[in-house]
């Protein structure tokens, strides 16, 4: 399973080997809520509210696009 440093606590994350850019996952120890940002190799980021409004939002509208594209 892959891993990386945790960017608050520098622990060990394991992000599972099927993850995409934009995932979610959590630190155990400090408990912060990481975004992957980077796939080979593993890169973290601590969430921000704007990664957290993106991943809640499935509307393209504002983008040109509809739901049905994707």
């Amino acid at each position: 399973m892959p891993t990386s440093n945790c960017p608050e606590c520098s622990e060990d994350v394991y992000v599972d080997a099927d993850s995409e850019q934009g995932d979610v996952v959590s630190c155990d120890e400090c408990g912060a809520k990481l975004v992957v940002v980077g796939l080979d190799p593993i890169e973290l980021d601590l969430q921000t509210e704007d990664d957290d409004d993106l991943r809640q939002s499935d509307d393209f509208s504002e983008y040109g696009y509809d739901d049905d594209h994707y």
